[in-house]
């Protein structure tokens, strides 16, 4: 599945005519440019650069875009760009055309992999929520790498070898890479100033005894969150209405609603139609100015809204052209920080 998804995602770029660090992904360059952690604000040539993460004492080197101008004089903001399921980061960053936005506005963009590898493919990970199964219906193992940590520990890595502005990090991720963002909300929210998923929002994981509400108490961030997310009303794999793998069950409205509480939101829902098929709904007046928005794609798949790459998402429905998630997402993060 992956090598199928790289060959399809290199030759839908190759055709549109990118420049060669997003038509090819620059493997060679990842492993050429190893840069470790240690040096605060340092100089970096703009690409594809790796940087070496160590987390409970083992180390994983992690992809990093630095964009067009970066000089290491100023901080600058941090976009986490997470994966699907049985997908990697190099994927995440064509599919989201992140490479565009991040040279226009000047973020770093980081393109980890997930802790847990697919099994039929050496290029696929996915990542380990814990508590709910994965794709395959098996729940995290006591040896399964902890996610939350791996991520927390990447902010660190990053800070300490780029120029980060550490209270302008934020997470975007597409499916499976969508839920562990909105985990990442839950638990790290000293941490991440808001997060973007796109086709998997979630508030906590399915109660056992009613999975059609998330369990109480599933997430506790430490502050309220703003919250932006896209979701298709035809996406089969994550259902909107709820449903599908024992990890979704509960539904988006369910999703946004619960955030909207998280986030004390005295306004909302209110919705209003954009596009001929795109609706956002929000909830305004969250404390903290914490506002939570959802762009609802009614004939929308399990895809990336404005994503240039359809054939990235073969058989899993309509990509939306009427809205642009990337750039949406950049809009929204840049009206918010941690202080």
């Amino acid at each position: 599945m992956i090598q199928r998804l790289a060959h399809l995602l290199l030759a839908t770029a190759a055709a549109f005519g990118l420049p060669g660090a997003l038509a090819a992904p620059a493997v060679a360059d990842t492993q050429e440019a190893v840069r470790p952690a240690g040096t605060r604000c340092a100089p970096a040539e703009s690409g594809l650069t790796t940087v070496q993460v160590t987390s409970a004492d083992v180390t994983y080197p992690v992809t990093v875009y630095v964009p067009r101008g970066y000089t290491g004089r100023h901080p600058v903001p941090l976009v986490l760009n997470l994966h699907g399921s049985g997908s990697n980061g190099t994927n995440q960053f064509i599919i989201s055309d992140m490479q565009r936005a991040a040279d226009e506005h000047g973020f770093l963009v980081a393109l980890p992999n997930g802790g847990a590898p697919q099994p039929d493919s050496p290029d696929g990970y996915t990542w380990v929520l814990p508590g709910v199964p994965n794709v395959s219906g098996q729940l995290p193992s006591p040896d399964d790498r902890d996610d939350v940590r791996f991520l927390s520990d990447t902010i660190t890595a990053l800070s300490d070898s780029l120029c980060v502005a550490q209270e302008r990090v934020y997470t975007t991720g597409f499916s499976g890479g969508a839920r562990m963002a909105s985990l990442l909300a839950c638990r790290l929210s000293d941490r991440i100033a808001a997060i973007a998923p796109v086709a998997g929002l979630r508030a906590g994981n399915p109660d056992a005894a009613d999975p059609t509400r998330p369990v109480a108490g599933g997430c506790t961030p430490s502050r309220p969150v703003p919250v932006l997310a896209f979701h298709g009303q035809e996406d089969t794999v994550n259902p909107y209405p709820g449903g599908g793998p024992a990890y979704w069950q509960y539904s988006v409205p369910t999703a946004y609603a619960t955030w909207a509480e998280l986030n004390d939101c005295r306004v909302g829902p209110r919705e209003t139609r954009l596009t001929e098929h795109v609706t956002l709904t929000s909830y305004k007046a969250c404390r903290e100015g914490a506002d939570v928005s959802m762009y609802v794609v009614a004939d929308g798949g399990h895809t990336w809204p404005g994503s240039p790459y359809p054939a990235a998402f073969p058989d899993l429905g309509n990509v939306s052209t009427e809205i642009n998630a990337t750039d949406m997402m950049w809009d929204f993060f840049a009206q918010h920080s941690l202080r």
